[in-house]
């Protein structure tokens, strides 16, 4: 839960310190500039708030690994929520406006989680996970994206190393089998996850798990 907090805190503090000209560039998320990808994290937030009081009553049906499904296809941004986030982000217009409320809702999600107990079940999708897991499935969340903020803006600092290591295992777990150790933690999470392809060096090392990326996670 700790490395949920420091994860959070690291990306919420890249946002607030980008330049209005920022919000502009692409991002790694196909179809999003960076302004989307902003806005997507106030959604993010929300979920976050929304889900620790959510509590529930029956058994776990996932830990912080099962919460994520691997998709067959990766996303185009034509998805009807995909293209909402859109219209949402372009409606603050004065990139300072979501800054302030990804700040607001974002700090709230950042004490929800330092208050909530790890053993608690809540519900969120259809599933049932302790807050502990669930905040622990976040970690993912937010290093993948914090990857995707600084994707074309290399003046900005990326994740913590201790988030990209944790993605990293839990993306390894999620895919059944090791990436090379010639790979960084950064590198895996890129070529793991389809925002980037790997290169010819690469993909002779991945070997078959070359045949089963990206993992396309949602």
């Amino acid at each position: 839960m700790d490395l949920f907090s420091r994860s959070w805190a690291a990306l919420r503090e890249a946002v607030a310190g980008l330049a209005d000209k920022d919000f502009e560039q692409p991002s790694g998320c196909t179809g999003w500039l960076v302004r989307d990808l902003a806005c997507h994290l106030v959604i993010d937030a929300q979920d976050v708030l929304i889900t620790l009081v959510t509590p529930a009553e029956t058994a776990p049906t996932v830990d912080a690994v099962s919460y994520w499904k691997v998709a067959e296809t990766p996303p185009t941004g034509d998805d009807p929520l995909d293209a909402l986030i859109v219209r949402l982000a372009a409606a603050y217009e004065d990139p300072a406006l979501l800054k302030f409320h990804l700040d607001d809702v974002g700090a709230a999600a950042g004490r929800a989680a330092e208050l909530a107990d790890p053993a608690t079940r809540v519900a969120t999708q259809d599933m049932v996970l302790t807050a502990g897991d669930y905040l622990s499935a976040y970690v993912l969340e937010w290093t993948l994206h914090h990857l995707d903020l600084v994707a074309h803006l290399p003046h900005v600092a990326g994740p913590p190393a201790e988030g990209l290591a944790r993605t990293r295992a839990m993306l390894e777990r999620i895919a059944g089998t090791a990436f090379p150790a010639s790979f960084t933690d950064t590198d895996a999470l890129l070529v793991g996850t389809g925002r980037r392809a790997p290169t010819g060096t690469e993909k002779a090392e991945l070997g078959e798990l070359a045949a089963k990326l990206p993992l396309v996670l949602g």
